[in-house]
């Protein structure tokens, strides 16, 4: 049962992420522009594809499922040992990311600045739904930018430098802004942030967050480590389980295949 309700998550994440991946690309006429319509010149371009990323992330879990559903109904020894596989190169690679943020998370947080840390601020109006992301981690964790250089990561986009000849030049978006809403009228003001690259730390911080996110995530995480040491473990001990269930359920098949056979 618990597999079939894994299953229909993953076709959720499939029919969610194909809306979100068709819809942003629909013109206003209400058709779809096939022409450009997936680019996939770096592995950048498919991780930071939100939409993308849930269809992916659908269809691994949809198939991953499906082959441990019919495997236990059918009897199938191979789609079982293909399932219980899959949930075991899950469990290694979470461990790879836990050892990785537990021991080395200064690494760990170099290695993402490094990484993602242009490509996200370049990209930061090319994309819907990856902007929407950005301006909700930046509310909720009230931190602006990614890297340590916090709010002056915003000088590397296009519309926010300050050799810009747009308005919002040396300025950072609205959700790094520490009282973006008015009180009064509960509007967003989306130009509390111009300017904000001309200030100096000091003077920027009684405006917006001035740390980046990386840095600010990561000491959240070690405020509460064993929360999510407990979590995680819990998560790990599950998914063993479920791979001995599947391991066990495949041994009792191939040895009532061999009592059959004799």
């Amino acid at each position: 049962m618990a597999k079939v309700f894994v299953e229909l998550f993953g076709g959720l994440l499939i029919g969610i992420g194909t809306y979100a991946f068709l819809d942003k690309w629909r013109d206003l006429s209400g058709h779809v522009d096939w022409h450009g319509l997936v680019k996939l010149d770096t592995i950048y371009d498919i991780v930071l594809n939100i939409s993308l990323v849930l269809i992916i992330a659908g269809a691994v879990v949809f198939v991953v499922s499906f082959a441990g559903c019919v495997g236990a109904l059918r009897e199938n020894t191979c789609l079982l040992k293909f399932y219980s596989l899959c949930l075991l190169i899950f469990f290694l690679l979470e461990m790879a990311v836990a050892i990785m943020g537990f021991v080395f998370p200064h690494t760990m947080q170099s290695m993402l600045e490094e990484s993602f840390t242009d490509k996200i601020i370049h990209t930061y109006r090319d994309d819907a739904d990856l902007q929407n992301l950005i301006d909700f981690a930046q509310q909720e964790f009230r931190c602006c930018g990614l890297s340590s250089e916090g709010y002056m990561d915003w000088s590397k986009n296009e519309y926010f430098n300050c050799s810009s000849p747009s308005v919002e030049r040396c300025g950072v978006p609205f959700s790094c802004c520490i009282n973006a809403t008015d009180i009064t009228s509960g509007l967003v003001n989306i130009m509390c942030g111009y300017g904000a690259q001309e200030l100096s730390v000091a003077e920027a911080s009684k405006k917006v967050w001035t740390s980046g996110c990386i840095e600010v995530v990561r000491s959240w995480a070690e405020r509460n480590l064993y929360t999510i040491a407990g979590i995680a473990l819990g998560v790990a001990l599950s998914q063993l389980f479920v791979i001995y269930l599947g391991k066990t359920l495949e041994g009792q098949i191939e040895l009532q295949k061999s009592r059959w056979s004799s």
